[in-house]
This record gives structure tokens, C-alpha cells and sequence, in this order.
């Protein structure tokens, strides 16, 4: 990291901005050509759980390259300025590097979902047969994270 005294060091901290993140961003590779997409997500013990259709790019592209990216932030707050180059950005984030894979069974599935749910909201929830027939579950076993925070 460039700018060490930007860098968040303790890894509860770490955990912390992801548990409050809204939105992961994901940044896939194959042949060469990037893609990146927006998704919900939870995260659990090293782990980030991606639900999905069980067709499209994301899943295509996993099953060719499974390495991936992400990156995810929280505290996001506009800093305005007298001139243009004094206006800037509060926030704290996190982007981090893992191998992707997809949970096939029906009982891993719902626990994934659980967990995604449960970044969400702390109401329970249930899912039909139907459901778990037609949705996928991209689990990311993370590597590497590294935090970073400016204007705090």
C-alpha cells in the first residue's frame, strides 16, 4: 500500500467494513477481458457467499478462471472543498483476492443464503425446493484483504 497510514492493520477492523458494506463488487478475468459486477453478498469465516442466477458471465467465467477480486466499502461521506482538488472522500474499504467456487448441494446452498440474508436483516427466513433449484451460490475462499480508510 502506498499510503501506510492509510492502511487499517487490525483485521477486526478489516471484518468490520465488510460487515457493514451494502454492496461487493466482484472483477472476474477471462481471455484477457475484465468484469466487473456489483452483487449482495455475506461473508462468513474467510469466506464471501455471492447469490446468483445458475446461468450468465459470472458463473461462465468461474468455471474457466476461478481466481477473482473484490472490493467493498462503508462509511462513504463527501468532502467538499474551496477549489476542485480540495474535494474528496471520507470512507473506509476493503479489496481483497480469493478463488471462487460454486456451492452445489441444497444444504450448503442454504446455508450460504442464511448467511447472505443475515448481512441483510436478522428476520428468519425459508426457501422452497423451487428455489434452491434455480439459484446459485458462488462461495470466494479469500487469500488476501488488505483495508484502507482516509479522512478519519
Amino acid at each position: 500500500m502506498r499510503k501506510k497510514e492509510r492502511e487499517l492493520t487490525d483485521p477486526g477492523e478489516v471484518e468490520s467494513v465488510i460487515k457493514r458494506a451494502v454492496v461487493c463488487r466482484i472483477a472476474l478475468s477471462d481471455n484477457n477481458v475484465p468484469y466487473l459486477v456489483p452483487v449482495n453478498f455475506g461473508y462468513q469465516d474467510g469466506c464471501l457467499y455471492i447469490h446468483t442466477a445458475r446461468e450468465g458471465m459470472k458463473i461462465d467465467m468461474i468455471r474457466r478462471n476461478d481466481r477473482v477480486c473484490f472490493e467493498v466499502e462503508a462509511d462513504l461521506e463527501l468532502t467538499k472543498g474551496a477549489t476542485a482538488c480540495k474535494w474528496g472522500m471520507r470512507y473506509r474499504s476493503v479489496i481483497g483476492f480469493g478463488r471462487a467456487s460454486l456451492v452445489e448441494d441444497s444444504e450448503g446452498k442454504r446455508a450460504a443464503l442464511d448467511i447472505i440474508m443475515r448481512h441483510y436483516s436478522d428476520d428468519p427466513h425459508e426457501y422452497s425446493e423451487k428455489l434452491m433449484e434455480k439459484v446459485a451460490i458462488i462461495r470466494v475462499e479469500i487469500d488476501t484483504m488488505t483495508g484502507k480508510q482516509s479522512g478519519f
